[in-house]
């Protein structure tokens, strides 16, 4: 079988295996977060820390909960990272104060940029109990953002949004740890360790010694993935053998990273009552997705360098994984970044670029898809001269101005942070490469963070302090300004009330929108990015 043929097959796997768990988790999902009921466990939780399930909030308070609840975060798991070497199963791991922060807000954030080793850094308590528990809940925070913002759009002359205690609850116990649970026991049965094991020195055939970790990976992976985190326990992430050991793993981690996201417009369009909706925006999701995968791993396959990529997936493989992890907010990599070829390694900058939508992160690409659909419609409008409407809602200035601060957040940060560490010398002389490949270094590097991607192009020695504080800066601003603008617009929106479909409105679900839901999100990331791609691997492949 050609190279060329055998990469054709596994993205149409990757595809065909999506396209089958679409409906059904779906469709799970919209369950979780209509069902009236509450659990026994999640009442007794309810009870413990004082919240009525059956209390809605308004978007404000919707809002400071989502920013209450991860500023306590942030705060616990710094203070967790700097006490690790007091605790037990620390194998004597520590990280500096400046590190520490930049890791508690990576986590928090659903980034995982890691400017420390794995292996060197965490010890097993610290990799169990703070990030492993920050992998569900900044997923869950994500996801129970997304329903909120959709509630907007389906409710009426309300101010309600939900709870969300409730949503980030569900979130956790109904959708997330469920499937963590099944995909961590796939891995343990494919090979990926799991166990409390020291560390164990080897010696090694011609003589020499290795240092063999132990750990609970398999539960970490697991949630890593699904929860499109991507921190990985070792330095290596899942090029690393005890992290991926075999292809079967490789394919289970690619699929739970596209899972949740890939099947969150079904839940939408179950939401508004109206499946159209929801597959107008997966065919959105489809064409941006698969068309980055389609190309990436054509010039990878094209360019046949097996250089920086792992040997045991191939290059085909190497280069699905790197197109699925930058669509996603993920960030996890099972090849190194920087050796992909010019060309490539910008596919996988545009695909953040874009706004990590095809499909996105655990929630995070939905929203971000909604935006994009906001300012769609009011384009639209202004072209043909209607009001611009969206699901019987008008999109006033009000809307428009919540949806712009929401997309243009990202690259205000990836532009200004990248222009600015250039101009600092430590930041500039951490850059291995010079020239257009030392420009795509620090690019890629604010670009993850502003996005909370979280994956490296390595090459940038990020572990100083302006970079791990200004990389912070980012993941806290790139997560939390469109969270709070999009909660702000779904709460506008649910105040008003829905106007009839007639003759002259314009409809969001057909194939007609979608490609200019296309045109607008290619125009503005070209717009946007381009000239900063034309100075790093545009310039460096032509050269």
């Amino acid at each position: 079988m050609s190279a060329t043929l055998a990469a054709v097959l596994a993205v149409l796997t990757v595809a065909a295996i999506l396209a089958a768990i679409h409906v059904p988790l779906g469709s799970w999902i919209h369950r979780v977060f209509t069902s009236p009921t509450h659990t026994r466990v999640e009442r007794l939780i309810y009870r413990l820390t004082g919240v009525d399930p059956d209390a809605e909030q308004r978007w404000c308070v919707y809002a400071v909960s989502v920013l209450a609840f991860s500023g306590v975060s942030i705060l616990l798991l710094w203070g967790l990272i700097l006490a690790q070497p007091l605790l037990p199963f620390s194998q004597g791991r520590s990280m500096n104060i400046d590190t520490a922060l930049n890791t508690a807000i990576s986590f928090v954030t659903n980034t995982n940029w890691q400017s420390y080793a794995g292996e060197a850094g965490a010890g097993y308590l610290l990799q169990a109990l703070g990030l492993t528990v920050q992998n569900f809940v900044s997923a869950a925070v994500g996801l129970a953002v997304a329903i909120a913002v959709v509630r907007g759009l389906t409710r009426e002359h309300t101010d309600r949004l939900g709870n969300f205690w409730v949503d980030l609850t569900r979130g956790t116990l109904r959708a997330l740890l469920p499937l963590a649970v099944l995909a961590a026991i796939a891995l343990v049965a494919c090979g990926v360790i799991q166990n409390l094991d020291a560390p164990t020195t080897i010696t090694t055939i011609d003589g020499g010694s290795q240092v063999l970790q132990g750990g609970l990976v398999a539960s970490q992976e697991a949630i890593k993935e699904l929860g499109t985190n991507g921190g990985g326990f070792f330095n290596a992430n899942s090029a690393h053998p005890f992290e991926n050991p075999n292809g079967v793993t490789n394919l289970i981690e690619i699929v739970l990273l596209l899972a949740i996201p890939s099947a969150l417009p079904y839940s939408y369009g179950l939401m508004v009552k109206d499946r159209r909706q929801g597959a107008a925006i997966a065919a959105v999701m489809a064409v941006l997705g698969f068309g980055a995968m389609t190309a990436l791993t054509a010039l990878e396959v094209a360019g046949g360098s097996l250089e920086g990529k792992e040997q045991r997936f191939g290059t085909a493989w190497s280069a699905i994984f790197a197109s699925a992890t930058t669509s996603t907010s993920t960030g996890a990599v099972n090849a190194m970044h920087e050796s992909l070829q010019p060309l490539a390694g910008g596919v996988a900058l545009l695909n953040m670029m874009l706004g990590e939508l095809s499909p996105g992160g655990v929630g995070t690409g939905l929203y971000s898809m909604l935006v994009m659909v906001v300012l769609a419609v009011f384009v639209a409008g202004l072209m043909v001269g209607r009001t611009p409407e969206l699901l019987g809602k008008s999109i006033g200035r009000r809307e428009i101005t919540l949806a712009a601060l929401a997309m243009l957040i990202t690259p205000t940060l990836t532009l200004l942070g990248t222009g600015t560490a250039l101009l600092v010398p430590t930041s500039r002389d951490a850059m291995l490469a010079s020239g257009p490949h030392g420009l795509s270094e620090m690019l890629y590097a604010f670009t993850s963070a502003a996005n909370n991607n979280g994956s490296a192009f390595a090459g940038l020695s990020a572990d100083q302090p302006f970079l791990n504080l200004a990389l912070a800066v980012c993941m806290l601003f790139g997560r939390f300004v469109p969270i709070v603008a999009m909660l702000a617009l779904a709460g506008g929106l649910g105040r008003q009330g829905r106007r009839p479909v007639t003759a002259g409105t314009m409809p969001t679900h057909s194939a007609s929108f979608a490609g200019f839901l296309l045109a607008i999100i290619l125009i503005v990331a070209g717009l946007t990015y381009f000239p900063s791609l034309a100075l790093g691997p545009i310039a460096e492949a032509l050269s």
